[in-house]
């Protein structure tokens, strides 16, 4: 049996259990937490992904008023008019003309948090050839894939991959520098992929009860008592591993009912499903947890008929959007009342936009581009990007002209905010897209407190240090060639995804040319990485290859 039936048999054992009406599950990996030296606050802060499962209609959310006879045209049922009283509210009359764009009338509570300098909006938001399937596009979104056949099946998501690189260190169990996961996963039952590594898949837990004291007594009649003689065989390694996590779900357990009995809420928040999961996560933190990425959801975004109502300020969608303005103003609210708001940031995600130009039952079908909304007192306020180009939409009504890849925003928020150093990044394959100006100066991250495993120390004056390998990708060997400036002994390793060790060599490295091969025959195909390190100081050189089957 493979791991992940395995862990269908574990999450049928753990359902029952929520806190605050919400099913949990957190990530706890193997290789998680080690903290550095408190550096600004840096280790207590936290992101807030807000999932808007269905495709958000970007358009009716930010409405395009340097463009708007064009909107207008191309919607002339379900559009938010720009006179009367359920005009848009206009974000902010000092950008450029070309740039003006409104709010949905619903959303005032986000116009105040933007009036206060903590919101940024960024425009056309997509990747290559973008998927228009639900469940393909949000995997791609997950994790940190696109529409090329090279980034098309990664069986891992960037979430995983980037808190395993970040917190290399433990066991799959809280520690007395990190008690917490690293990952929660709040009010949907089923795991995301964002939190899968390569290593292991998602460990999963869900909480019962307002009062999540039962939790932990819940949670210790699951299994029995420990297997002592585990056969050496791979299913005595699925037997390690399912012991494993039921003593992390048993002792993060224990540690969330403590930081959720410890916390608390300074105000009111409204009543949806998305402000109760946001009031939660709050709590959590008030109370001590320390997790570094929550992933929040609400459904519903699939809007393919009677999007508005009579009035454009009634229907599914005005209704969304009003729930998610509200509990997040709530929740920003809540945390400056509680002195936390240095530690938040929090970011919209859907798998894709809606099309352009409405269909014939006054709703809208599968589209392309859409905006991502950024919270936060550590936002830099402002719109980053201008309008579609709405004019050119496609004959099925399709509007085209991606202007910042999801991996820019994704990439900034994890460096930026969360501090992951540039081996996180590329872990992450996040290496080599732009950072976008999400974060304000003075919260922005130092390079001196990033946080993360191996580094990578491709410095331009060392050129001639440079790993290189050949072919890439490759079939059964890989040549590895390193030039260096002395003599000193150092390890060979190559790395899956998520960071397992595949096979290690240790070499003398000689001054001049070096050269040596890998064999990669027995692989699966897909990204690698092949790190050289310094065993006389620890340095070491990071390049990543790819593995192809024939």
């Amino acid at each position: 049996m493979k791991r992940r039936n395995f862990l269908q048999i574990l999450s049928a054992g753990v359902t029952p259990f929520m806190v605050n009406g919400f099913n949990f599950r957190p990530f706890a990996n193997r290789k998680m937490a080690q903290l550095l030296s408190t550096c600004d606050g840096v280790e207590e802060r936290t992101l807030i992904l807000i999932q808007l499962k269905g495709g958000n209609d970007g358009i009716n959310t930010i409405i395009p008023i340097a463009v708007y006879d064009d909107y207008a045209n191309l919607r002339p049922y379900i559009r938010v008019p720009d006179s009367g009283l359920e005009k848009y509210i206009t974000l902010d009359n000092t950008l450029p003309a070309a740039d003006q764009v409104g709010l949905h009338p619903v959303m005032g509570a986000m116009k105040d948090l933007y009036d206060k300098g903590w919101v940024s909006v960024v425009q056309g938001v997509g990747y290559e050839n973008i998927n228009q399937s639900h469940f393909k596009g949000t995997d791609l979104w997950l994790s940190g894939g696109d529409g090329t056949p090279e980034n098309f099946n990664i069986h891992s998501g960037w979430m995983g991959r980037t808190l395993n690189a970040m917190y290399p260190d433990v066991l799959g169990e809280p520690t007395p520098d990190f008690p917490d996961p690293l990952g929660i996963q709040v009010g949907d039952p089923y795991p995301s992929l964002g939190f899968h590594t390569e290593t292991e898949h998602l460990n999963s837990i869900n909480l019962s009860g307002q009062d999540p004291e039962g939790f932990y007594t819940l949670i210790q009649s699951i299994g029995g008592a420990p297997i002592l003689n585990v056969p050496d065989s791979e299913y005595g390694v699925e037997l390690e591993y399912i012991m494993g996590v039921e003593n992390s779900v048993d002792l993060y357990s224990q540690r969330i009912t403590q930081t959720f009995n410890a916390g608390s809420n300074a105000l009111t928040y409204p009543d949806s499903d998305l402000a109760n999961q946001l009031k939660t996560v709050a709590r959590l933190i008030k109370g001590g947890c320390r997790t570094k990425i929550f992933l929040c959801s609400m459904g519903g975004y699939d809007t393919h008929g009677s999007q508005t109502g009579d009035s454009v300020l009634l229907g599914p969608h005005p209704s969304l959007l009003q729930n998610l303005s509200e509990a997040v103003k709530a929740f920003f609210d809540d945390l400056e009342a509680m002195s936390l708001a240095d530690q938040v940031m929090a970011c919209t995600f859907s798998e894709f936009g809606r099309c352009a130009r409405e269909n014939g039952s006054y709703g809208t079908d599968h589209g392309t581009l859409a905006p991502m909304l950024i919270f936060g007192k550590g936002a830099e306020a402002g719109v980053v990007g201008t309008n579609l180009n709405l004019a050119g939409v496609t004959d099925d009504g399709q509007v085209y002209g991606t202007q910042y890849d999801y991996r820019q925003v994704f990439t900034t928020l994890v460096q930026d905010w969360l501090g992951a150093n540039n081996y996180a990044l590329e872990q992450a394959m996040f290496d080599g897209y732009n950072k976008l100006p999400l974060v304000n100066s003075t919260f922005v991250v130092n390079p001196d407190c990033y946080i993360g495993g191996a580094v990578s120390v491709f410095d331009p004056v060392r050129e001639q240090r440079r790993l290189s390998v050949y072919p890439n990708p490759a079939v059964s060997t890989a040549e590895v060639n390193f030039r260096s400036d002395n003599n000193f002994p150092a390890n060979l390793t190559l790395h899956s995804l998520g960071g397992k060790l595949v096979s290690s060599m240790q070499v003398q490295i000689q001054t001049g040319g070096n050269q040596y091969f890998l064999n990669v025959r027995n692989l699966p195909s897909g990204p690698y990485f092949i790190r050289l390190e310094n065993r006389l100081n620890g340095v070491a050189e990071v390049m990543k290859i790819n593995v192809i089957r024939s």
